[in-house]
């Protein structure tokens, strides 16, 4: 995308004006989407972006620009523009650039095309949509849409590296809306892959259709829930959110460098109860949140974050590396050549437990099932959260006995990792879409069902 003569006339423009390191993100990215609605095609859209990014760094502080162009002139001028801001009289040698591409891990059959595959899409939707209404006759709405896109990356630096990757990412969501007078309710899935339209051959429509049907039901005639500390399960896949948000960023060296995590200071410590262990993986085949290399040119890898409770690892970046001293993991990462990359999460969670599902329900004696979770927000740093459930049960005597609504889980991420007591064995991934200072980047958050000892809950 880049000719490579340009691209190391920069780099080495950079360092004569006195960079430590320079790089080069070169990235064209192109996406196609089908929406659904009121029983019918509503949008499809589609579009394709190109753009490179400029990073300096002068010791510790990041410089980043970028520009649609691919004219060396324009480069060097936008360079010059960012070392303005800092000088030094040391002159780095850059290396002589050398070629790589990893092997690809994720293999893909059916990549996004200009009109490939549109009526296949629109007749999955419509299959979703007819089978989300006749689950019950209060299903008053669907909504559906079927994003596919495709990013090819180029990257450039100082030390020699030139590589590049191309990602392909599909992604269905579909949510029911169910009425009932003045009552309304919504049921929401979004599965997603690092693949192309190949993907809908792992997910059912009629099956998905019916599942956010269910949950819409589920919650429209569902009980108040209570509310005070009690015991709750928290079911598996995207039950993993709270780990994520309010765990995971805290072991990311974009907090952990400044401090502003609560475990930068923890390394080798228990920070959590010894059933708990987690990684951040991004190596998964065909995963939401997988990559070869990450935004930085890195070869992608996993890291185990807590072993038997116990901090093994954090999340870090090149800067995070400078920052810290702990080595790069391949976590370098943003939503686009418009964003400088920091330490980001890619496939995390807590890895599976010996416990049934049956026996952690059977030991609580009053508490709440969190079968699904929904959204939340988190204080950055101390990482106290709240998230709605979007689908609980009540569960009295060992017993679950009947759904609730309303229900939002209260705590500190340091906090629940020891009142985990329990981790189930029903292990399942969930993709998702995380949001930080280099953008919004594609993740997949996953767990088996655990058992949080004491939080606290929100309800009605």
């Amino acid at each position: 995308m880049l000719n490579p003569s340009t691209a190391k006339a920069v780099i080495d423009h950079a360092l004569f004006l006195g960079a430590d390191f320079a790089e080069l993100f070169v990235e064209h990215h192109q996406s196609g989407s089908v929406e659904f609605n009121a029983g019918d095609v509503d949008k499809i859209n589609g579009g394709i972006d190109f753009g490179i990014g400029i990073r300096l760094f002068f010791g510790h502080k990041v410089l980043y620009g970028y520009t649609n162009s691919t004219e060396e002139e324009e480069l060097k001028r936008v360079t010059s523009l960012l070392a303005a801001k800092d000088n030094r009289d040391q002159i780095m040698q850059a290396s002589a650039l050398n070629f790589s591409r990893l092997t690809d891990r994720h293999p893909v059959r059916q990549p996004l095309s200009q009109d490939a595959n549109l009526e296949a899409k629109i007749a999955f939707l419509r299959a979703t949509d007819k089978a989300a209404r006749a689950e019950n006759d209060k299903i008053a709405q669907f909504i559906g849409r079927i994003l596919q896109r495709q990013q090819q990356v180029e990257i450039f630096n100082s030390n020699g590296l030139h590589t590049g990757d191309t990602r392909h990412y599909t992604r269905i969501a579909a949510t029911a809306v169910a009425q009932d007078g003045s009552e309304q309710s919504t049921g929401f899935e979004a599965p997603g892959a690092l693949t192309g339209w190949e993907f809908n051959s792992r997910i059912d429509p009629t099956s998905l259709g019916q599942q956010v049907a269910k949950q819409a039901m589920i919650k429209l005639t569902a009980d108040n829930c209570p509310s005070g500390e009690m015991p709750v399960i928290i079911g598996n896949g995207f039950g993993g959110v709270i780990f994520h948000e309010a765990c995971g960023h805290l072991l990311e060296t974009t907090s952990v460098a400044k401090k502003a995590s609560v475990f930068h200071d923890q390394m080798g410590e228990m920070i959590a109860n010894p059933v708990v262990s987690a990684v951040d993986d991004g190596t998964m085949e065909n995963e939401w949140g997988s990559i070869n290399i990450d935004d930085e040119g890195m070869a992608t890898q996993r890291t185990q974050l807590i072993k038997d409770g116990k901090l093994t690892s954090f999340m870090v970046d090149q800067m995070g590396a400078k920052k810290t001293g702990f080595a790069p993991t391949g976590s370098g990462r943003r939503e686009s050549y418009k964003f400088a990359p920091t330490s980001r999460m890619r496939n995390t969670f807590i890895e599976p437990g010996d416990s049934s599902l049956e026996a952690m329900i059977a030991s609580v004696e009053k508490g709440i099932f969190a079968k699904k979770m929904g959204g939340g927000s988190v204080q950055p740093g101390t990482g106290e959260f709240n998230f709605a459930v979007q689908e609980a049960y009540l569960i009295e005597d060992g017993k679950i006995t009947r759904p609730l609504k309303s229900a939002t889980l209260i705590s500190t991420g340091p906090k629940v990792l020891k009142e985990i007591s329990m981790v189930g064995q029903d292990f399942e991934l969930a993709a998702g879409m995380c949001g930080s200072v280099s953008g919004s980047v594609p993740t997949t958050v996953g767990q088996p069902a655990l058992k949080v000892d004491n939080i606290l809950v929100g309800g009605n």
